[in-house]
């Protein structure tokens, strides 16, 4: 009776990352009696037994259970901790990203394919000079082209990583159906196979960089490294699959033109659809100017803090990565001022470490910051050159700024570095409680994806200048 008794005391427990806890008791001969919860996975629900060390040791050794086959597979192509050491937007991400890597390795094979065939293999007259030239041709292109776009945008793909990697994806296509059309034009060929490898230069680069940026996004305790790793995994993986599945493929639509064109945009249309559902699954924590725009307004129309998921899903993924330039952070004071009279009218008003200069014709603001500016006194002053434009745009407004905004359109009666003063006052109340608003709403206020230039400034400022 007293072993049944011992049977049901647990006496420990344990688990793996966020598991299923699984317990411990005592077996009636001393030893120590694991339940194995993985297992109920299966339908099953057994365990297993520890002799105590020096007791038969010759028979039982170290606990052992056989892992289901979901376990291993997680190992191997999750990062350890899944999914606690992960952002929640992880799996659905990786999930399309995965069948669009897969359509796409299949339309790549078919544009291979293609490439192969307008260079001359098979091709009895083709000479082997010719086709190398061709090639370096096309990959000489390619390296300018990275170098260039790198310089050209590489500063800014953080600010709008999920708009550019659907960029990336969908010019990715367009170089494949140029691989895909250049044999039908052979006079121009080693032209437009120049012109499909310049693209895929740029898609190296700017998918490349939007895939660090998202892993710093996706890991959430300092396993960029492992996160970084398991994706190649699970690219490798999907790259795989699609090797094969084009071994089987390919002879089917060789020698018919129409039949592989119809293949590849099938592909193609499925590629950038998974492209649209993966990047549209992204829930980025941090705010860029597109984000903070679309919660300012929602602010100032309703009182109300959008939480990121929210704003994610309002978040427009086919614009944004050559934005409107309405807002300018870290421009250089000598564009904004050329007389001590200019300067001093910018600086009157401005008792945080930022001057701003707002352009109501054009609906453009543009922003010097002080050398002490931190992360918030650049959300702060992106915030004030935001609610400067929506004093032009439609909608409901606060009180304050509802007054504000019948002035602006009443006619140029009040120049506009009087305005911005008076909109400075208006924030001084407005700020705190949406930056507040922000945090309780689960955004990143101590970091931002807001594109900033490097210029920054100093001036002479009243004493009771704020720093925030």
């Amino acid at each position: 009776m007293a072993d049944d008794v011992g049977l049901e005391i647990q006496l420990c427990s344990e688990q793996f990352g966020s598991g299923e806890a699984r317990g411990c008791r005592a077996a009636a001969d001393g030893s120590l009696q694991w339940e194995v919860g993985g297992w109920r996975w299966w339908g099953l629900s057994r365990a297993f037994t520890v002799k105590p060390e020096g007791r038969d040791a010759g028979e039982v050794g170290a606990p052992r259970a056989a892992s289901p086959p979901l376990s291993g597979l997680q190992a191997v192509f999750l990062p350890q901790g899944f999914p606690d050491s992960v952002s929640p937007d992880y799996l659905p991400y990786q999930l399309w990203d995965s069948v669009q890597a897969f359509a796409s390795s299949l339309s790549g094979s078919l544009a291979t394919q293609a490439v192969l065939l307008g260079i001359g293999v098979g091709n009895a007259k083709a000479t082997v000079s010719a086709a190398t030239a061709t090639w370096l041709v096309k990959d000489s292109t390619g390296m300018l082209g990275r170098i260039v776009f790198a310089w050209w945008k590489g500063s800014k793909l953080d600010c709008n990583a999920k708009q550019w990697r659907l960029f990336a994806d969908i010019l990715n296509d367009v170089a494949m159906f140029l691989e895909i059309m250049a044999p039908v034009y052979p006079i121009c060929f080693t032209m437009t196979v120049s012109t499909s490898n310049l693209a895929k230069c740029i898609v190296s680069v700017a998918g490349g960089a939007t895939r660090a940026a998202l892993t710093v996004h996706q890991a959430r305790r300092n396993n960029m490294a492992d996160v970084s790793a398991k994706d190649s995994s699970q690219e490798t993986l999907v790259n795989l699959a699609g090797l094969l599945v084009s071994l089987l493929m390919l002879p089917l639509v060789s020698g018919c033109p129409g039949f592989s064109l119809g293949c590849f945009l099938f592909l193609t249309a499925l590629h950038i659809y998974a492209n649209y559902r993966a990047v549209r699954s992204l829930v980025m924590e941090t705010l860029n100017e597109g984000r903070l725009r679309l919660v300012l307004k929602h602010y100032l129309q309703r009182g109300e803090v959008l939480d990121p998921t929210a704003a994610n899903r309002m978040e427009p993924l086919w614009t944004g990565f050559w934005p409107a330039p309405s807002l300018s952070l870290g421009v250089p004071l000598h564009r904004l001022v050329s007389s001590v009279f200019e300067l001093q009218q910018l600086v009157e008003g401005h008792q945080e470490p930022y001057l701003l200069c707002w352009n109501q014709s054009r609906n453009q603001v543009q922003v010097v910051l002080n050398q002490k500016a931190g992360p918030k006194t650049v959300l702060r002053a992106a915030t004030h050159g935001l609610m400067l434009g929506a004093l032009q745009g439609d909608g409901p407004l606060p009180a304050e700024l509802e007054e504000l905004r019948k002035q602006v359109r009443a006619g140029p009666k009040k120049e506009s570095w009087v305005i911005v003063k008076e909109t400075h006052q208006v924030l001084d109340m407005l700020f705190p409680k949406f930056l507040k608003g922000l945090q309780d709403a689960g955004w990143k206020t101590e970091k931002h994806q807001l594109e900033v230039d490097e210029w920054r400034a100093t001036w002479l400022l009243s004493p009771e200048k704020k720093v925030l």
